[in-house]
């Protein structure tokens, strides 16, 4: 498990079940510190409309659910029962599903605070990239609620490396050198307020790292503690997104050039293009290089589409300019098997490229086209037409194409076409062609509301089509714009199977979409536009979901109207169920026997009912 932020220290039962019940979906689950039995926890996980309530034993020694598997950590407790779904039963056999971890928001947006980082990555990270000085706070892994202040101190020990040459006749002076370490510092959080231990408290984590910035801590062996330059994260809470795009907007403290933080974001992004340099060769070849729109712009040989029924006596015949882009980026999801989106990143058609797009298109299974400039731009083209005008029909090498249905909406135009092979018995294919025409070239448009209708709409059509293969989503080189496009739709789509509450991380997603084409996302503006859309996203996301629990608490209001005059009881009853009031705020008093049956692994949990 990536993540210990389904871990809220600070929450009673009723407002797990308020949490669960308003931002979660069926197996959202979150852990918390029981309020009945100090030390010990609780998982709390949602089941349709009910939340169910498990008991997790602290022994001292070790956690368990009372009986079962024994854990050195609560973490592992989680992470076991997470990945081995059939354990957690109830008494009557049905399983208790943990698949979403409902996260703690971050108790701070300054982006120094990393989140669950292990001390052994935050070495490996500061040491690497940082230099004394540098600092990040992260969560402590092992006490739950209490977090972790780690920087790059000198050692105390000066190692003297003596060397003496003879420049120009002169000696050349000594030097030190000295090594560098990561000092981590424990910061306790109790009753609200921050501290290191013995010495100030304080309300927030920045005003704690402030103030040390100011006041430099020393450690017991005479090491001064100095707080420089934070090192900045870039994985952000989903539901945060409107405090990072709030850091990212302020203009840097810099006398030579201000520089924003979306500037020094893609900056450090760009830096880092030089290790995503794959082979590229199939490009480059000879018999290649007239399909490439652009001459330097290929795909990777890793991950380039190959044409499977390409004429082995010719060569090259199996190219084009596409690469398949895997929103979870594991090589074995490129057939579907995995939960992350697929897509293939192609560049705009040539004349001598419209057959073999239609061959890839058909091979692919692909049901939706998305395109996003225009054919022509300030006079230049940008993409050869490679699908019929309305009511017309084109043969494309092996492949047949007719236009049926064209719908204009104010951003873009949706075409319904009708493809099949015609060297083999094949069934007629639709094919949906969404063509985006509100994106200027080298620009972003001025808000994301339009792209995000668009996307959505593309999307409902994908997920309308059984089996549906990749979503083909091309501009002219097939890098900016469909980068952008690409990195959106897979940061949506992890919201969306993950919940509101998950961790989401641009920069690491541009990252990773690089590694499979090269140069996607090309800007700082469309950069940028992310960020504004992620935001936009959010916001109408959690309205809607807002408007939904509105509605369901008002038909929940409606249906626990009673008028027989002997049911009282029953009504009390209901209202318990829709509004999780409980005897204490723990809930203890709606917890059944745990009986942990070790022959079938499973036991009987804590259900509310």
């Amino acid at each position: 498990m990536t993540s210990r932020r389904w871990f809220h220290p600070n929450i009673s039962g009723i407002q797990a079940e308020q949490l669960l019940l308003t931002r979660g979906v069926h197996g959202s689950f979150l852990a918390r510190p029981s309020k009945s039995n100090p030390g010990d926890f609780t998982l709390s996980v949602r089941r349709d409309d009910e939340v169910t309530h498990i008991k997790i034993q602290n022994s001292g020694d070790y956690y368990d659910l009372y009986g079962g598997e024994k854990f050195a950590t609560l973490a592992e407790l989680v992470q076991y029962y997470t990945e081995q779904q059939d354990l957690l039963r109830e008494r009557n056999g049905h399983v208790i599903t943990l698949k979403y971890p409902l996260n703690c928001k971050d108790p701070t947006s300054e982006r120094w605070y990393h989140g669950h980082l292990s001390g052994r990555d935050a070495d490996k990270l500061l040491t690497e990239k940082g230099k004394v000085g540098s600092f990040l706070v992260r969560e402590s892994q092992s006490k739950p609620g209490d977090f972790v202040l780690s920087v790059v101190t000198q050692e105390d020990k000066q190692d003297y490396v003596e060397r003496r040459t003879k420049v120009n006749h002169e000696d050349q002076q000594d030097y030190v050198e000295r090594r560098t370490k990561v000092t981590h510092v424990m910061i306790r959080c109790q009753e609200g307020k921050y501290d290191v231990g013995g010495g100030e408290r304080f309300d927030t984590l920045a005003e704690l790292v402030e103030h040390y910035r100011r006041n430099p801590m020393v450690e017991k062996s005479g090491i001064v503690v100095h707080l420089k330059q934070p090192f900045n994260a870039t994985r952000i809470n989903a539901a945060n997104i409107d405090n990072r795009v709030r850091e990212l907007n302020k203009v840097a403290d810099n006398s030579e050039k201000p520089k924003q933080g979306f500037w020094e974001e893609f900056e450090v992004l760009q830096q880092q293009e030089c290790k995503l340099l794959y082979p590229r060769k199939e490009g480059m070849k000879v018999e290649n290089k007239s399909k490439n729109r652009y001459k330097n712009i290929l795909p990777f040989d890793t991950t380039r589409v190959q044409i499977r029924d390409a004429d082995p006596e010719v060569a090259g015949s199996d190219y084009i300019n596409a690469n398949y882009i895997l929103g979870s980026g594991k090589r074995e999801d490129v057939h579907g098997a995995g939960e992350g989106k697929i897509f293939i990143a192609t560049q705009g058609c040539l004349q001598n490229t419209v057959d073999d797009f239609w061959k890839m298109v058909h091979q692919e299974n692909t049901h939706v086209i998305v395109m996003t400039t225009k054919e022509m731009e300030r006079g230049r083209n940008k993409c050869v037409r490679y699908w019929p005008k309305l009511h017309t029909t084109m043969e494309l090498g092996s492949v047949q194409v007719r236009n049926v249905e064209e719908h204009k909406a104010q951003d873009y135009v949706q075409t319904k076409l009708q493809v099949t092979r015609l060297d083999r018995k094949d069934t007629l294919r639709q094919v949906w062609h969404y063509q985006y025409l509100s994106w200027p070239d080298h620009g972003v448009p001025n808000e994301p509301g339009g792209v995000l209708w668009f996307l959505e709409e593309a999307n409902r059509t994908q997920a309308s089509i059984e089996g549906c293969g990749p979503m083909v989503v091309h501009c002219s080189a097939g890098i900016g714009r469909t980068g952008t496009i690409i990195v959106i739709d897979i940061l949506i789509h992890l919201i969306n199977r993950q919940g509101l509450d998950c961790d989401i991380d641009i920069p690491k997603t541009i990252q990773r979409v690089r590694q499979q084409r090269s140069g996607m996302v090309q800007t700082e503006a469309q950069y940028k536009f992310i960020y504004m859309a992620m935001q936009q996203y959010m916001d109408t996301a959690q309205k809607r979901l807002e408007e939904e629990q509105r509605s369901r608490v008002k038909e929940i209001e409606y249906s626990n109207i009673k008028y027989a005059p002997n049911c009282t009881s029953k009504l009390n009853m209901a209202s318990s169920r829709s509004s999780s009031v409980v005897t204490n705020d723990d809930s203890s008093g709606v917890y059944e026997n745990i009986n942990f049956k070790r022959s079938q692994t499973s036991f009987s949990s804590n259900t509310r009912r």
